[in-house]
């Protein structure tokens, strides 16, 4: 199978320091992946150079055969590459739909796209909210929203930082099952979490980062029974 996401020897950093240090990272077409570490490891950083919302000072990032690092992120969200980020971001003073409909395309040119109606299937929650402006909507719905407004862009590869953080056992749980059910229905996804027991359930293939080195690579089934490097690297 072949690569959707390539990552070759990525270094970057903030001002003078460094952060990353010749990050390597490959994501096959189909595959729900993860990046791990503790916080303040080069995670996000990660995540934002992919992005192209941070220069990428050394090394290749190529999407889909075509190099893109340092490439606008406009550009590279045109490419079908969606990001829900950190915190969300959603527009506070928008509707839930209006929130969905603000970015909506067929980027990867899906015959069956996603629409607001699919999504609103895909999160009840949403539809009995439709015309509720974001700000007045929970956490959890929240995440609800900032995921169905990437999947409305109908990306290739679909990017969650920190996927549910803050949210409480039961949207959790919510959560993990929608993402299962996208992936089952052939969308690849890039995950960051803590929750590591249950994306080890969920996903396909893992990389932990510490200190913006790559430490270790592997499938579910390695990393489940590689408990001391659980302990050592994400305090498992």
């Amino acid at each position: 199978m072949a690569n959707l996401l390539t990552l070759n020897g990525v270094e970057t950093g903030y001002g003078s320091g460094q952060v990353l240090f010749g990050i390597d990272l490959q994501i096959q077409a189909g595959e729900m992946a993860t990046l791990l570490g503790r916080n303040g490891m080069g995670k996000t950083t990660t995540i934002r150079t992919i992005m192209g919302l941070h220069p990428c000072q050394a090394g290749s990032i190529t999407f889909r055969d075509t190099e893109i690092q340092n490439q606008p992120p406009q550009s590279i969200a045109r490419m079908g590459m969606a990001l829900v980020p950190e915190g969300r971001q959603i527009f506070p003073n928008l509707s839930v739909k209006e929130n969905l409909i603000a970015f909506a395309a067929n980027r990867s040119r899906q015959r069956d796209p996603w629409t607001v109606e699919k999504v609103y299937a895909l999160f009840p929650a949403l539809q009995e909210r439709a015309h509720i402006s974001g700000r007045n909507l929970s956490g959890g719905q929240q995440q609800m929203l900032a995921i169905g407004r990437a999947l409305l862009t109908n990306p290739h590869l679909l990017i969650l930082d920190e996927a549910t953080e803050g949210l409480a056992p039961l949207l959790r749980r919510q959560i993990w099952q929608i993402l299962t059910q996208i992936k089952e229905m052939g969308q690849t996804i890039l995950i960051v979490d803590k929750y590591v027991d249950k994306l080890i359930a969920v996903a396909d293939h893992h990389t932990i980062v510490e200190r913006g080195h790559v430490v270790w690579q592997g499938r579910s089934g390695e990393l489940d029974s590689e408990r001391a490097l659980l302990s050592r690297y994400l305090g498992v």
